[in-house]
């Protein structure tokens, strides 16, 4: 039985455009249901020994548990950084309406 428990995966992009790339395969291939791109957000961070501060626009992609393994691993081979933020927590409930278009629009074959 595919474990359709929504789950939100968090993640980070140097821009608008590659964030659209990756998100619009993403749903393309009913790996997530939807992605919001977030653009303006400033990282502060140490990368190589080095404080670094940063323009990024954040990701947040739905999808399912049955799911995440293959979220990642895209978000993993389509993304510029060599080491994205990647980061995934299962949601503990909501509209169930929206539970259950997840679910569809994840499955390999979508009802709509």
């Amino acid at each position: 039985m595919q474990d359709n428990t929504p789950t939100i995966v968090y993640t980070t992009f140097p821009d608008f455009q590659s964030a659209k790339r990756v998100g619009g395969e993403l749903v393309e291939r009913h790996h997530a249901a939807c992605v919001n791109i977030l653009n303006g957000m400033t990282s502060v961070y140490r990368w190589e020994g080095k404080l670094e501060t940063g323009e990024e626009v954040v990701m947040i992609i739905k999808t399912t548990a049955a799911r995440v393994d293959e979220v990642i691993a895209e978000v993993e081979k389509l993304h510029p950084y060599d080491t994205p933020a990647v980061l995934s927590w299962q949601a503990t409930g909501g509209s169930q309406g929206y539970i259950d278009w997840i679910g569809e629009m994840t499955s390999a074959k979508p009802d709509k």
